[in-house]
């Protein structure tokens, strides 16, 4: 089954609805076991759907190279954005930026035909594929988030397996799809599997 524009905007409603759980966090905390801190870990979020989305929007798309955006580090060791939320617009601004740039993705997956294809770090993606990139990416990072705000995050198994399908086509198909999705980015254990240490996503277009 495809990853879709409906799928994104499915995400967008998760990662927003539970992130409001945590306004009053500490958002400059670690996320999970990384060394960016919570806000900076969901604005990479945001920034993925905005630069994502752009990809898809030369009339001639480009296979060699993305978009060239200029990029900045507010610290380093910190994630390198295009986008960076208001800190005086706290927490609550944050969201409206992943809600906002969610939509852009969701709107330039639905109108932009199957067969686009343009450049991404670690290979080529078509449109689907930059959608189930977004997801995914959102997934595990919010995973990271959640961690280390305290929060449940428990996407839904079929978006999971989806993923697991399209990114790594060589994972166990008969344990849970989530567990798997941790296991396959070295975010878990999975029984009866080696940790994962190197890994990356299979960023290849489909069909």
């Amino acid at each position: 089954m495809p990853i879709t524009a409906a799928d994104v905007e499915d995400t967008v409603r998760a990662t927003t609805a539970t992130l409001a759980e945590a306004r009053d966090a500490a958002w400059d905390d670690p996320a999970g076991a990384m060394d960016w801190s919570c806000w900076e870990t969901v604005e990479h979020i945001a920034d993925n759907f905005f630069f994502y989305a752009a990809q898809l929007g030369p009339r001639v798309a480009g296979t060699g190279s993305s978009v060239p955006f200029a990029w900045a580090q507010r610290r380093p060791g910190g994630p390198g954005l295009v986008l960076y939320a208001d800190r005086d617009a706290g927490p609550a601004g944050l969201l409206r930026c992943v809600d906002a740039c969610g939509a852009l993705l969701a709107a330039m997956v639905r109108t932009t035909p199957p067969d686009v294809r343009s450049h991404h770090d670690d290979g080529v993606l078509d449109t689907e594929g930059f959608a189930a990139m977004a997801i995914g990416e959102t997934l595990v990072h919010m995973h990271d988030v959640t961690t280390g705000l305290g929060l449940p995050w428990t996407p839904q198994a079929d978006l999971c397996a989806r993923l697991l399908a399209r990114f790594f086509p060589g994972s166990p198909t008969d344990t849970d799809p989530w567990a798997t999705l941790l296991w396959a980015t070295g975010r878990g254990d999975l029984p009866g599997h080696r940790r994962q240490t190197d890994w990356r996503w299979g960023v290849q277009p489909s069909g």
